[in-house]
């Protein structure tokens, strides 16, 4: 090759490489220098490797199509091959090039859209070129970086699906090699990649249908509303008991403090014989609060169980597994032996899992009984005191 010709490339590939810092979109992320690059490199291929006798004019002008086939793309994707000829042209006339090497250029550039069909040797081998990565290693991820491409100048939106069809389709009815090179090295290869789509699609395709086929048995089963419901019941009473230990502590806490004002600073008072009057409205007052005290720890008072259950209880499933104050005496392995017998049994869950609804009903049927009576008598106490200093201050007069 002469020092014209590759000085030439060498200024081609400076020339591409700055046009496309400088103008290409950021969303070329697939027709970009590297895919350049690689087209070039592929082309390079093909030419050392064939039996194909080419002029040192055959083997510039390939390159230089390889080089600048794509750089249209600096003013979009549509008709982006006639911008690269454009530019193309501009570029090897201001560099003196013969115009049977522009004209040449030309035409294989144009020959790179895929609805043209090439005509010579030269277009043949640098429309193989661009397709090179079908057979590739890296096929999928540069298959990966063009639907991104697509999708992001808005040209087109793929699902994953979608694409492994579009490539399919692409290799199978739309693509085809050209070159006796690229059709005994190449199609082989591109075969093993079209399996391997292939074989993808069919993998993705039985997950689909599982998971449909999983999302309807979910859907129709009954199960799914059974356990929705013990879900929902047991965690509203749970909400239940907690509110229900919120007010016994509340009341707890108010009475604790009246107690301690109350003896505090009446009770010091009694002693003076003027105070006696408050001597009655006060014991009447701590009274109350005692009892309310009182009620509000019976209320949340843990009820003692024993904790203990037989190999009989499981069997006629007369035990509760789910509540811990049946188990906490026993043996670890004999209540693993316990859970396995009743998850081998489904009526015995939903047994257990009603059981343990119920008895949380009666708990809290105890404490709600309780925090009533607590309240009404914090209550009438409040109200009996006040009425009880009023008529002791009024008679004191």
């Amino acid at each position: 090759m002469s020092l014209f010709m590759l000085s030439l490339l060498e200024k081609t590939e400076e020339f591409v490489s700055h046009l496309f810092k400088k103008e290409l979109p950021n969303s070329c992320v697939y027709h970009n220098y590297v895919h350049t690059k690689r087209v070039l490199k592929s082309t390079q291929e093909i030419i050392d490797n064939s039996k194909l006798i080419l002029k040192d004019d055959e083997k510039l002008s390939l390159q230089l199509a390889a080089l600048l086939h794509d750089t249209g793309y600096i003013n979009g994707a549509e008709n982006h091959e006639k911008e690269s000829v454009k530019i193309a042209t501009d570029f090897l006339t201001q560099n003196e090039v013969p115009s049977e090497i522009i004209k040449s250029v030309s035409q294989i550039i144009l020959a790179t859209n895929l609805n043209a069909k090439p005509t010579t040797i030269l277009e043949e081998i640098l429309r193989d070129a661009d397709a090179s990565h079908f057979a590739k290693e890296y096929f999928l991820e540069a298959s990966e970086y063009l639907r991104q491409e697509l999708k992001i100048t808005g040209k087109k939106e793929y699902s994953q699906n979608e694409w492994l069809r579009e490539n399919i389709e692409m290799f199978t009815t739309t693509h085809s090699y050209y070159t006796d090179y690229a059709k005994e090295h190449w199609s082989p290869k591109k075969e093993k990649n079209l399996k391997e789509l292939i074989d993808t699609r069919k993998k993705n395709k039985k997950m689909r249908k599982k998971e449909k086929i999983k999302a309807k048995l979910k859907d129709d089963s009954p199960e799914k509303g059974i356990q929705s419901m013990y879900r929902i019941a047991l965690r509203n009473h749970i909400k239940l008991s907690d509110i229900a230990d919120t007010k016994a502590n509340i009341l707890l806490s108010v009475n604790a403090i009246v107690i301690s004002l109350a003896l505090s600073n009446l009770i010091p008072k009694l002693d003076n014989p003027s105070n006696g009057y408050l001597i009655y409205p006060t014991v009447i007052f701590i009274l109350f609060s005692i009892i309310s005290m009182v009620l509000s720890i019976i209320a949340t008072r843990p009820n003692v169980t024993r904790g203990e259950f037989t190999r009989e209880d499981v069997k006629n499933k007369n035990v509760n597994l789910l509540f811990f104050g049946n188990f906490h005496k026993m043996k670890l392995q004999d209540f693993e032996w316990a859970i396995s017998e009743m998850l081998q049994d489904k009526e015995y869950i939903y047994s257990a899992l009603t059981k343990d609804l119920y008895f949380l009903g009666q708990v809290l049927d105890r404490k709600y009984k309780l925090l009533r009576i607590t309240y009404n008598v914090f209550m009438a106490g409040i109200i009996i005191s006040v009425i009880a200093f009023a008529v002791f201050f009024k008679f004191q007069e």
